[in-house]
């Protein structure tokens, strides 16, 4: 955490700060034998991340180009209790991935919680921490358990005791097999290898860097609580006519004191969107993994009406992004300011 990786501008596309994995002359250094880069810095070597290792089955160049697994954003020690993260926005796509997939970049976007990173930005300018994926969620989800691999993406298929969840039963597990609108994802399944490579350099740094931001926030303010940032596809009108436009996950009560989701709620509602609480979406592995309310450490999900804040293909950033972004940063710093005014309190409930 001694390193500052705020950026210098609220863009997260015109970004200038350093990128995990950036390849740094100075700073990098090949090992043929191994295939990996792993940085010489000291402050980046402590905390364990590197780059993506290139897979045995996959072409040796495969992520000659590649950027960073995920971004940091937000001062060296945190400034506030809130910590935001976005896991399914990535859309750096490896060069060669298109030669191991069925279908074209264009049709696999659908998987993609289409810039949802533009949803935090004020929140970032805020001085909120935020981690921001940049890895494509077709090649890991880094909202699954990493034990949650579906059988059929591997050869050979491994012993596993760990119990499928439901949503990788029907293709969405750790490495995304399938969905309804495309049917198989992948030419065929992968190596252990390569499953192993995707774990130790997107899904363990990621997960390791967010408690660390946690971790610190909490050691800091007493309390702390992760915002969780999703966008949905526009839902069906439920059964009192009216059509959830946020839906607020809190596992069911278990990730996060039950004062902030109705917190969240209640700002959405102020802002004219109807919500809804853990349906459909209650949260998953990051929820269940880094929420532990007894700790002082809350995790909340926020799901967001794609129509919101994208054109009507769903594809590009539209107008309404802007009142998006002002009620995200409008959550993060009520929250924060909350648990600043009684972090024992809420601590301890």
């Amino acid at each position: 955490r001694g390193l500052s990786l705020r950026p210098e501008t609220d863009t997260l596309g015109q970004s200038s700060a350093l990128r995990l994995g950036q390849s740094l002359e100075s700073d990098w250094f090949k090992n043929d034998d191994l295939r990996f880069y792993q940085s010489t810095s000291p402050q980046l070597r402590a905390l364990g991340w590197w780059t993506r290792k290139a897979d045995l089955a996959m072409p040796r160049n495969m992520f000659a180009a590649a950027k960073s697994a995920f971004e940091i954003y937000g001062p060296a020690q945190p400034h506030s209790p809130v910590v935001l993260s976005v896991p399914h926005a990535g859309r750096d796509y490896p060069m060669g991935f298109h030669l191991h997939v069925r279908h074209s970049i264009d049709r696999l976007i659908g998987l993609e919680d289409r810039h949802a990173d533009l949803l935090a930005e004020l929140a970032i300018a805020d001085g909120h921490t935020c981690l921001v994926a940049r890895v494509p969620r077709v090649w890991i989800d880094l909202n699954r358990d990493e034990r949650d691999v579906d059988p059929a993406m591997l050869r050979p298929v491994p012993p596993s005791s760990f119990p499928l969840s439901a949503k990788t039963r029907g293709g969405l597990g750790l490495i995304p097999r399938r969905t309804a609108a495309l049917g198989d994802i992948w030419r065929g399944p992968i190596s252990a290898d390569n499953l192993a490579a995707r774990i130790e350099n997107t899904h363990r740094p990621y997960h390791a860097a967010l408690s660390q931001a946690l971790d610190a926030a909490a050691a800091r303010f007493g309390s702390t609580i992760l915002i969780d940032l999703h966008s949905m596809p526009p839902l069906q009108r439920s059964a009192i006519g009216k059509t959830p436009r946020i839906v607020i996950g809190d596992r069911f009560g278990r990730s996060c004191h039950t004062h902030f989701a109705a917190r969240v709620a209640g700002l959405a509602e102020a802002a004219g969107l109807h919500i809804a609480f853990n349906a459909p979406y209650a949260g998953g592995y990051i929820l269940d993994r880094h929420g532990k309310p007894a700790k002082g450490i809350h995790a909340i999900q926020i799901e967001i009406d794609r129509t919101l804040y994208l054109s009507a293909d769903q594809r590009e950033p539209s107008s309404g992004l802007t009142a998006m972004q002002r009620l995200i940063a409008q959550i993060a710093n009520v929250l924060a300011d909350e648990i600043v005014a009684a972090p024992t309190q809420l601590a301890a409930e």
